[in-house]
């Protein structure tokens, strides 16, 4: 069974996971890790591609 995902939806867990990634990096401290940038970044395009400024969602 199939079930459609609203806008809204979409753009809620993309948030959740932008924050989720953004209390990693804040609890790595100054410990460089490319692949959490990486992600980082991607969910930020995806976000802004949405229509949310993420500049209110950063730690």
């Amino acid at each position: 069974m199939l079930q459609e995902v609203t806008e809204k939806e979409l753009i809620t867990v993309t948030i959740d996971k932008y924050t989720d990634l953004q209390r990693i990096k804040k609890a790595n401290g100054n410990t460089e890790n490319s692949e959490l940038d990486y992600q980082i970044r991607i969910v930020t395009a995806k976000l802004s591609s949405m229509g949310v400024n993420v500049e209110d969602l950063t730690l």
